[in-house]
């Protein structure tokens, strides 16, 4: 059967995460959780992410950019969810604010109302605790509390 391999020279652990960053963008917070479930000692865990850096495999900025851009057009996730999920993987705050200004205003109003149509066709919101369910909904997907309370408005005419 398949088996981790419990130890690694720095040369494989370089060589495993050029494959792991190639793949796919990735984060410090992501390359340093490999290096620990890897069993890195320190030292080597800050030699191979600076080999990581310096070979352009590693760069927060593009990784910020990236997953604002996906999780927008994909999951259809707003601002502020992009923003704490960014905060979360310990993403500067400069760096949130460039990968926010990937994301296109009209682009974002659209999405949001695409979305608030989409959920309003799928279901009665007559009720009080429906019009709370879909006002959670929007707020879990990160989208602006004035934004909602429009759309809210707009669905109580």
């Amino acid at each position: 059967m398949y088996s981790k391999k419990l130890t690694y020279t720095v040369e494989e652990a370089k060589r495993k995460l050029e494959k792991y960053c190639a793949y796919q963008d990735r984060c410090h917070f992501e390359i340093n959780a490999k290096l620990r479930e890897m069993k890195m000692i320190p030292e080597a865990c800050e030699q191979i992410v600076l080999h990581l850096m310096t070979h352009n495999f590693l760069n927060e900025e593009r990784f910020a950019k990236s997953y604002a851009r996906g999780k927008f057009r994909i999951k259809g996730w707003g601002k502020q969810r992009i923003k704490r999920e960014l905060k979360h993987r310990e993403i500067s705050d400069y760096h949130i604010k460039v990968a926010l200004l990937e994301i296109d205003d009209t682009m974002y109003i659209d999405k949001f109302w695409s979305l608030f149509d989409k959920k309003i066709e799928t279901g009665k919101y007559d009720s009080l605790k429906a019009k709370k369910k879909l006002n959670d909904y929007f707020l879990r997907l990160g989208y602006e509390y004035d934004l909602i309370q429009q759309a809210m408005q707009k669905l109580n005419q």
